[in-house]
């Protein structure tokens, strides 16, 4: 299973390091990525207790987090597929990147990428993700990586006691690669 992929613009798709500590913490210090993690990030021990996470997922081979990085080795954006079902071959892919990295292509790069391992190196066919219908740049990435719309699932996620309609994306194996 590789766990290094060579992406465009200089960019590489590599497992979490200790060292992106600092990188994590600066990313998830804006208020809105808050909702991004799946533990809260506000101190560099927690930033650091999320890369071991990630590690330790791919250890056990319940999830795989990648950084994406830079030519300089800096940690602009996180993709990850967890939720991996051996029996139906499928995946729940996630995303999120730095606000100096958005609008650059690093996340639809990533996602991209990241698909395609999940066909050839792990075997699965079918790739899901989901963002909320306010936020059309994650809609964006979602479809430049080959992911095409499904449906709505009404009010799915509650942050600070607002329900929010999310817009369901797949990819498929089978499904043509994205430009």
């Amino acid at each position: 299973m590789r766990d290094r992929l060579w992406l465009p613009a200089g960019l590489c798709l590599r497992p979490w390091a200790l060292s992106d500590v600092s990188a994590v913490l600066e990313a998830f210090a804006e208020p809105v990525m808050g909702r991004q993690a799946d533990a809260p990030v506000t101190t560099a021990a927690e930033a650091e207790q999320g890369v071991r996470r990630r590690r330790d997922q791919w250890r056990r081979g319940v999830a795989y987090g990648f950084a994406v990085a830079d030519g300089g080795d800096t940690a602009l954006c996180g993709v990850a597929v967890g939720g991996v079902n051996a029996r139906h071959s499928t995946g729940w892919i996630s995303y999120w990147t730095t606000a100096a990295a958005r609008g650059r292509g690093v996340a639809a790069h990533g996602c991209r990428a990241l698909a395609d391992w999940c066909f050839t190196d792990l075997g699965l066919f079918r790739l899901e993700l989901g963002h909320r219908t306010d936020n059309p740049a994650s809609c964006r990435v979602a479809r430049a990586a080959g992911f095409a719309p499904e449906g709505l699932q009404r009010q799915k996620l509650a942050y600070d006691g607002v329900r929010y309609d999310v817009e369901l994306h797949a990819r498929l194996a089978t499904d043509p690669r994205p430009g």
